[in-house]
């Protein structure tokens, strides 16, 4: 059934985050470097998309519509207005890139050769290149329409190559080059012409000029560069039989052959070529997707730098967190006080000493922790590992149903049961999303626990990149369901007592949050002061929505800080007119969800690993977790409330102005470097204390 309240499809808005991304590439004012790392993620996260939500649009369509009656929306209309978007921001794409950045760099001295730009010496150095680096993995394959279908590899480049015969001019054949772009950088750097410059040719490039020696015969009569991408979906999510875990390798294998779910291809092929590839591998017009003529730009992470720090952001050195790194054991530290740290502005370490100091405390008993996505190379699960060996009782929840982490958590769960971790794995149907691990410790006779609770993941890597809170705490109410909770992942035997204090999915959370703003709404219906923030990474759930649209309709405040899917539409008259949204896309990935309500001045707020997305309140455990302490109230709110001011990278997210930029007031705030300062400023207060 369909609401009557104003809704925008999740992919619909997912690609207008996407196009905040691309913003970033165009913004003048972002370093030259960091411009291009921009186009890298703009084109990474379309690929995902194109290969787990259009896939999915895909599959439906062509399921018919039988299969698509109970749909609150229409999805060949929602995939036409897809492609018709995505067409419109890869033509953006292009221009950026080619009018933009190329000629920006150039002024730079770094120069993107075509073959025709290149000095004798540099010929015959991609001569050489392509001889001694590149030809045992350039083998062509020459098509014959659908006798020999060939296989093309997930995501690779691929040069479609038209040829005459140079004796017959009527043998004309259509052959695919794979780019060995595995085997070589994609930018490959060239001896420079004079020594201040810095010059790069594509990869691309080199093969193309190279074909003299693939097609000795033939004269080259056209070549376009191709992509396809493939179904990465798993389909094992509602599946409640089995060995889960069998399932999962099994799909992991699949996914390198699922099925076409787009033909990215150069938009100036001829389209007798694009029809004649089209008819060779079975792709219809919805899975065409065109582009400039270059594909796979995520390969613009490895733009070489050449040490040019001045083109890059000034580097922000994660901030010590002193109250609980200076101290011999972290746990010392949170016995006596609750702490919180927000990186990557402050240091990861105390999460990392959390579990090596309980590794090798000789009071500590047990370690519980819940793995989402894990670091490759991890002084988390290390410590985990040696807390076995030293006597430690340690139990890991791996959820390997982590789309695109699920080798890498399998690998994990088989490396932690080696060494004696009692591991369990995911719950058919369900993901278990939640941040969270306990230390049990002996305490003058007593078990004390401790528990540190977060809305990002237990990953190293990603903490360097990622805005995240997370909160260590020793109080009781906290620990105490904590435990139950982690009781309930390595038993499955639900908890005997309801949850009073955590919000935990599948159990309470939904009422929790309905609860809270119901709040608001009574105290906004008798004249009171009603207000809600919450920051959120998206917003798509339609009970939430609604729910905000009632708060907002009864004069609650409300400001949402949502990062990427919105599917709440602010700012419409007698619906949504005491709702703003912004969007804050910067250098580092906003992913903190917070919770704060007015509650008559009590100023309540809640840290969570939850989105309001349908899957995270539906088909997810996840936790929500109050902050007790007014100290550290006070810190979160002060980190919001630098958000909701930021006039620089604060898009607005409503009706008739999505994506236009907060307008710079009097003074500039840009919150992720005011939030860096915010914390400096408290080690320089607590060093002179």
């Amino acid at each position: 059934m369909k609401s009557i309240f104003p809704y925008i499809h999740r992919d619909i808005s997912w690609l207008q985050f996407n196009y905040r991304v691309l913003q970033e590439a165009k913004d003048k004012n972002v370093p030259l470097l960091e411009r291009v790392k921009f186009l890298a993620i703009f084109s990474s996260n379309l690929d995902e998309f194109f290969r787990v939500r259009v896939a999915n649009h895909r599959n439906v369509v062509r399921a018919g519509k039988k299969a698509q009656k109970n749909l609150a929306f229409e999805p060949e209309e929602v995939l036409t207005q897809i492609l018709k978007l995505v067409a419109e921001h890869q033509v953006e794409f292009s221009d950026i890139y080619q009018n933009q950045i190329v000629p920006s760099l150039a002024k730079e001295h770094i120069n993107i050769h075509r073959i025709e730009d290149l000095s004798p010496k540099q010929i015959e150095f991609i001569d050489s290149y392509y001889l001694d680096k590149l030809q045992p993995y350039v083998i062509p394959i020459v098509l014959r329409g659908k006798k020999i279908k060939p296989f093309l590899n997930n995501a690779a480049i691929y040069l479609a190559v038209q040829l005459v015969d140079k004796e017959d001019a009527a043998k004309q054949y259509n052959a695919l080059l794979k780019i060995p772009s595995k085997e070589s950088p994609r930018f490959v750097i060239l001896p420079p012409t004079s020594p201040h410059k810095h010059e790069v040719i594509l990869l691309d490039e080199i093969i193309k000029y190279s074909t003299k020696y693939i097609f000795p015969g033939y004269n080259i009569v056209g070549m376009y560069s191709i992509k396809l991408t493939r179904d990465a979906e798993l389909y094992i999510d509602d599946e409640y039989s089995g060995d889960l875990i069998a399932k999962v390798k099994k799909s992991l294998e699949k996914r390198k052959v699922g099925i076409a779910s787009r033909l990215v291809h150069d938009r100036d092929m001829p389209k007798p070529l694009l029809a004649y590839l089209m008819d060779v591998f079975d792709i219809s017009d919805y899975d065409l997707s065109p582009e400039g003529k270059q594909h796979n730009n995520s390969d613009f992470f490895g733009f070489p730098t050449f040490n040019l720090s001045n083109l890059q952001d000034k580097t922000l050195y994660p901030l010590p967190y002193h109250k609980l790194e200076k101290l011999k054991s972290v746990l010392d530290g949170i016995e006596i006080n609750d702490h919180l740290i927000h990186y990557p502005y402050q240091s990861y370490e105390s999460v990392i000493r959390f579990f090596e100091d309980a590794a090798t405390d000789p009071d500590v008993t047990h370690i519980k922790i819940i793995q989402y996505r894990v670091a490759k190379k991890s002084r988390i699960m290390e410590a985990l590992m040696r807390a076995v060996r030293n006597g430690k009782k340690v139990f890991a929840f791996i959820e390997i149903k982590a789309r695109f982490d699920e080798k890498a958590n399998l690998e994990w769960g088989e490396k932690l049961e080696e060494a004696g971790v009692k591991v369990r794995y995911s719950i058919p149907g369900l993901k278990v999303h939640s941040k969270m691990a306990l230390v049990s410790k002996q305490v003058n006779g007593q078990v004390k626990d401790y528990i540190y609770v977060s809305t990002g993941n237990f990953n190293e890597s990603t903490a360097k990149l990622y805005a995240d809170i997370g909160l260590f705490t020793s109080d009781q109410r906290l620990t105490a369901e904590a435990r139950m909770f982690l009781k309930f992942l390595e038993s499955k035997t639900p908890p005997k007592l309801p949850f009073k204090h955590l919000g935990v999915g599948q159990f309470n959370l939904n009422k929790m949050l309905e609860k809270l703003i119901d709040y608001e709404i009574k105290e906004a219906k008798k004249g009171n002061k009603a207000r809600i923030i919450l920051k959120l990474n998206s917003l798509q759930d339609k009970e939430m929505i609604e729910k905000l649209y009632e708060a907002s309709m009864a004069g609650v405040k409300i400001k949402l800080i949502i990062r990427g899917i919105c599917s709440l539409v602010a700012g419409i008259k007698k619906v949504s007119e005491n709702i703003e949204v912004i969007s804050i896309v910067d250098r580092f990935l906003e992913h903190a969800r917070v919770f704060w309500f007015y509650r008559s001045g009590k100023e309540n707020i809640y840290l969570s690993s939850a989105d309001f997305m349908e899957r995270n309140l539906h088909r997810r455990f996840e936790t929500v977790v109050p902050v007790y302490s007014e100290e550290l109230k006070k810190t979160i709110l002060d980190i919001l409330k630098l958000q909701l001011q930021d006039n620089v990278k604060a898009r607005l997210i409503e009706s008739g102005k999505t994506n236009t930029y907060k307008s710079n007031e009097k003074s500039v705030v840009r919150s992720q470097l005011e939030s860096y300062h915010y914390f400096k400023r408290l080690n320089e207060l607590e060093a002179w204390s």
